[in-house]
């Protein structure tokens, strides 16, 4: 009767389905979906629904503390903990954040402030790569152990 689509509609940008007041605070973590826009104060992690289509905005008076992962995370407020967006990062001028960024695209206004890394997707990868010895270091360890 009625027709299901098994593939979630892509999210028009700056699409706000969820909006959380300046008089909010929220204690805990939160999972969503959809354009989540926050004015409050959030303590806990952001994190959304696995796929689905998602973004986060954090208004200028707006902060959180706690981690935050979501494929779009624009930020115009204070953060104190890690980002992870699996597609887009956005430092808009009053951007305030303490805490590592990590991005596969990043863009940063004049007046953001980050208190922390920036680190690249594809840098992560190559780096846990990096860490582990060659096998040829490890063979040599081995026989000096003997």
């Amino acid at each position: 009767m009625f027709k299901t689509n098994s593939k979630p509609a892509p999210l028009r940008e700056g699409q706000v389905d969820t909006m959380i007041g300046s008089q909010v605070v929220i204690r805990g973590d939160l999972q969503f979906s959809g354009g989540l826009y926050i004015e409050g104060r959030i303590i806990g992690k952001l994190i959304a629904a696995d796929g689905q289509p998602a973004s986060l905005t954090l208004a200028e008076n707006g902060s959180i503390e706690g981690e935050v992962r979501a494929p779009v995370v624009v930020i115009n407020g204070t953060l104190h903990g890690d980002v992870y967006a699996s597609e887009r990062v956005e430092l808009a001028s009053k951007a305030r954040v303490e805490g590592n960024v990590h991005y596969k695209v990043v863009e940063m206004t004049a007046g953001s402030q980050l208190t922390g890394r920036l680190i690249h997707a594809d840098a992560q990868h190559a780096d846990a790569t990096a860490a582990l010895p060659p096998p040829e270091a490890a063979i040599t360890a081995a026989a000096l152990v003997d």
